[in-house]
């Protein structure tokens, strides 16, 4: 049997391998860059979702997390940060993905992801989730937990990245000092 050479639809269809990692990001921490990073070897693009959550109190804008994000991606190609409201099925139809990815960092986490991924399939059966788990040593960080530790003084070094810690030490300053 010989091989035939590839043809436009099966290129295609290798580049069609678009993932979506939606998330607040509030702030980015080195369990999602983990994630990210091992996402983008798995397909061939990954976009970060920045969800419009105004029920959150978010520590920074939209627009600051993504230009965060893309300042932590800036030498990956496969990574693409992006903002979004609404459902994220819609968002990710918009885009051209197929997988939605999902970090799972405790059992915690399994109960409310199960739900998002069973109504997600509910509204766009076409999209397939995957769950990802960090690295160990970021299994326990959350960006809840981030804001909490950073807001009491606590160290924050490695375990978000340079560039996040940088600017929420930029924010404190101009919040000036805790009560």
């Amino acid at each position: 049997m010989t091989r035939q050479p590839r043809g436009p639809k099966q290129a295609r269809r290798r580049s069609d391998r678009v993932a979506i990692y939606p998330g607040s990001f509030d702030p980015m921490t080195n369990g999602h860059v983990d994630i990210i990073t091992r996402g983008a070897a798995i397909f061939d693009r990954i976009i970060v979702a920045i969800l419009h959550n105004r029920e959150k109190g978010p520590l920074f804008t939209v627009q600051e997390r993504v230009d965060m994000a893309r300042a932590v991606f800036a030498g990956e190609p496969k990574v693409v940060v992006e903002s979004f409201g609404g459902l994220l099925v819609d968002f990710a139809r918009q885009q051209g993905a197929h997988v939605i990815v999902r970090g799972l960092r405790a059992i915690s986490d399994f109960e409310y992801e199960f739900q998002m991924a069973l109504m997600n399939r509910r509204l766009a059966p076409e999209f397939e989730t995957v769950f990802m788990m960090p690295a160990e040593s970021y299994t326990y960080i959350s960006s809840r937990l981030i804001r909490e530790v950073f807001a009491l003084g606590g160290p924050i070094a490695g375990l978000v990245p340079e560039i996040v810690e940088a600017r929420m030490r930029g924010s404190r300053k101009a919040r000036g000092p805790r009560a």
